[in-house]
């Protein structure tokens, strides 16, 4: 399936010089972090989502989903992260405990394991 949204970002992709690169891994999951520079030595930030699955003929293959985040939205971006977060850490409840501190007495940390494909 052709995309011409897809060509434009990749194309962004490919012209940016990497500055930068943090991976962090996450099960299944590989997170990378990419700061770049454009051509004007202006920075930017690429936030990579990779996740390993198997094709049906045995090979292994990569699905790739990508963020740009330029460098005018890097506040609201993080103060947006930041809230979600904190809401989750707040809010999340697992099995019957109903409070963080039951949480944390009974020696959890307050997460269960999220599959995104259930999502």
């Amino acid at each position: 399936m052709y995309s011409e949204e897809f060509d434009e970002v990749n194309a962004q992709d490919r012209s940016g010089e990497d500055v930068y690169s943090k991976p962090v891994r996450a099960g299944k999951r590989t997170y990378f972090f990419d700061v770049k520079a454009t051509k004007g030595n202006d920075y930017y930030l690429t936030i990579t989502e990779s996740k390993r699955k198997m094709e049906k003929d045995g090979r292994f293959a990569y699905d790739k989903h990508k963020i740009f985040l330029y460098k005018e939205d890097f506040d609201k971006f993080s103060e947006g992260l930041q809230e979600v977060i904190g809401y989750i850490r707040e809010n999340c409840l697992t099995g019957d405990s109903g409070t963080e501190n039951n949480r944390k007495e009974n020696g959890g940390d307050g997460f269960t394991d999220v599959k995104f494909e259930e999502l």
